[in-house]
């Protein structure tokens, strides 16, 4: 009996949506870094009063992005690990049916050649 493992290419790719999800939060954090920067300028300009406001927005969006960095690594370390486990867990069994290939193409190239060697 011959073992045969499916390979499906929509791991893949959801995978590959993953990464590009991860990388566009990045893109978002580092945005809410930039606007800290400029709220930060904005402050040192502003009244007393406008100046403890900002201060006060700055505070909650440093807190709030520090939140969403660690969700982010959370995030990417869960998607590193289930697919470094699925990997491992599929690794032998693409072994074994490579295996099972070749032996099988090796009996049809025996077969071909006594089908074809005797005349």
């Amino acid at each position: 009996m011959i073992n045969l493992i499916t390979f499906n290419p929509l791991n893949d790719q959801t995978m590959e949506e993953q990464k590009s999800t991860a990388k566009d939060i990045e893109k978002v954090l580092k945005e809410i870094g930039e606007k800290i920067e400029e709220l930060v300028k904005k402050g040192a300009d502003a009244g007393a009063e406008v100046k403890e406001d900002i201060e006060e927005k700055i505070k909650e969006l440093k807190e709030n992005k520090t939140t969403l960095e660690k969700e982010l690594k959370k995030g990417k370390d869960l998607l590193e690990k289930e697919f470094k486990e699925k990997k491992d867990e599929f690794e032998p069994k693409l072994k074994e049916s490579k295996g099972f290939l070749k032996e099988g193409l090796k009996q049809f190239g025996l077969a071909l050649k006594a089908l074809f060697g005797k005349k």
